[in-house]
């Protein structure tokens, strides 16, 4: 009579621990990511309402038709409920007509890292 034997492969013990670790590696490097992005949507939430309160002072420069005088300007202005502190640089160009103003926009707790940052120029209004 012949016996008939059969080929039963099974993992080890090293390959399912082997397995096991190559889990758990791809599983923080996907916890790694998700925590990033988390942490950058707190970010971005605070850039809209900064580059609101750029193109804001931008725009009532040019409403009201102003030449402002060469220098720094500093404020505050409240948007989405959050006060952010701005920055306004006024440059002359090689045209006499217009003015350059760069503005930055910082978070109040982080004064060092700008949120925003717009440039603009202001067309000398006729007398």
């Amino acid at each position: 009579m012949k016996s008939h034997r059969t080929n039963l492969r099974a993992f080890t013990l090293v390959e399912i621990l082997v397995a096991l670790a190559v889990l758990a590696l791809a599983l923080m490097a996907a916890l790694r990511a998700s925590s990033v992005g988390v942490s950058n949507s707190g970010e971005i939430r605070d850039r809209l309402p900064a580059s609101w309160v750029a193109q804001n002072r931008l725009a009532e420069h040019r409403a009201r038709r102003d030449w402002l005088p060469v220098g720094l300007f500093q404020g505050e202005a409240a948007q989405n409920g959050t006060l952010f502190r701005w920055e306004e640089k006024i440059n002359t160009t090689p045209n006499t007509q217009f003015l350059r103003v760069e503005i930055r926009v910082f978070a109040p707790d982080r004064p060092e890292a700008a949120l925003s940052n717009m440039t603009g120029f202001l067309v000398k209004p006729e007398r």
